[in-house]
Order: structure tokens, then C-alpha cells, then sequence
């Protein structure tokens, strides 16, 4: 636990204390509560799996389906209007600002193997999804990629990438990742030179 804190302090600049962090962070308290809704999720207890998620998104207005898998360290910043789908699959130290949606698409429905068939993103390790952002469908998002603030992803990111648009292109391939201490971590996806480019 002190783990994960410690890498929301080193992610986020206006964290003044591990206190504040865990009395005041929303996303927090949403992985928190996504923990037990997903122990219960895969108990067969669909339900009471539902009901605590919902408790969640009511207390910290983000949405984790139960089904979500979730890997260690995500930081979900401001929190509002995250929302996560069913067959999202997130890695490990990966940050999530507001309004951001891994969303699924919808098939046709005629059996309950479709039902779990994947409709939602994959996130790969150390990936930053800014404000707004929305990641549509099964697709992958590569390790130590970028996505900009309100940028439309539908296919496959490669490793390194920086994602801006409608729908999303790259506009920079880096060669190293924060956690290679090489690169620094850039804050809702983009960094200054990629805003004067644009």
C-alpha cells in the first residue's frame, strides 16, 4: 500500500502528504472499492459486485465495472467522469486523468459467450491517457504510450507513442519511458514541445 501511495506523490505535484492522498484523492477510494467489487465480480456474486461499484461512482464520480482487470499502482487524477469498462484491461503504474473513457463496442448479442467476448482497451504499463480521452474498443495501447487530452483512439498504439487528434495519430515516438529514469513523467500526455508543434 505505501508503494502505490508513494508513486501517486512522485506523479502528482500537488500531493503534499500520504495523509491527504488517502483522505482525499477519489481515485483512491475507486481502486479501493474496485478491489473488493472485482474479488466479488469474480466470485459469481454479479450483484453485490454491481452494487459496490455503484456505491463507488455515487462517492467519487468514476466508474470501474467490477469486471475491469486493474494492475498495481494506477492513479487516477481528479477522477470525475473516468469511466472503465467491463473487459478493460489496464498494466501496471499507469495514470488516468478526468473524463477519460475506456469504452467498449457494442456486438450483437445472441449468447452469453458474446457477452464475454472482449469489447474494451487494453493499456499496457506506464501509459498516461489525458483529460478527456477516450480509448474506444479492443484495442492496445503500448507500454510508456502517451495519449493527449481529448484525443479519439480506435486502433492499435504502438510502444513509446504520443497519441493528439481526432481520430488519433502519433506525433512522436520516444525511445525510453519514465520508469527507465531517462525520460521525465509528462503530465496529462503531452509535453511543451509537443504543444508548440502543434
Amino acid at each position: 500500500m505505501i508503494d502505490y501511495l508513494n508513486s501517486i506523490k512522485a506523479r502528482d505535484p500537488a500531493a503534499k502528504s500520504i495523509l491527504s492522498i488517502i483522505l482525499t484523492y477519489p481515485g483512491v477510494k475507486a481502486v479501493f472499492f474496485h478491489q473488493i467489487a472485482n474479488f466479488f465480480y469474480l466470485a459469481g456474486f454479479d450483484l453485490l459486485a454491481r452494487i459496490i461499484s455503484q456505491a463507488s461512482r455515487f462517492f467519487t464520480g468514476i466508474e470501474i465495472h467490477p469486471g475491469a482487470k486493474i494492475g498495481k499502482n494506477l492513479f487516477i487524477d481528479h477522477g470525475m467522469g473516468v469511466v472503465i469498462g467491463e473487459t478493460s484491461e489496464i498494466g501496471d503504474n499507469v495514470t488516468i486523468y478526468h473524463a477519460v473513457t475506456l469504452g467498449g463496442i457494442s456486438p450483437s448479442i445472441n449468447s452469453n459467450a458474446q457477452r464475454k467476448q472482449k469489447r474494451h482497451p487494453t493499456i499496457g504499463d506506464q501509459v498516461v491517457l489525458g483529460s478527456g480521452a477516450q480509448i474506444i474498443g479492443p484495442i492496445k495501447i503500448g507500454r510508456c504510450a502517451k495519449i493527449a487530452s481529448n484525443a479519439v483512439v480506435v486502433n492499435d498504439v504502438p510502444e513509446f507513442a504520443t497519441m493528439v487528434g481526432v481520430p488519433a495519430k502519433v506525433v512522436k515516438i520516444d525511445e525510453a519511458c519514465p520508469e527507465d529514469k531517462k525520460v521525465p513523467f509528462t503530465p496529462y500526455g503531452v509535453d511543451e514541445k509537443i504543444k508548440d508543434e502543434q
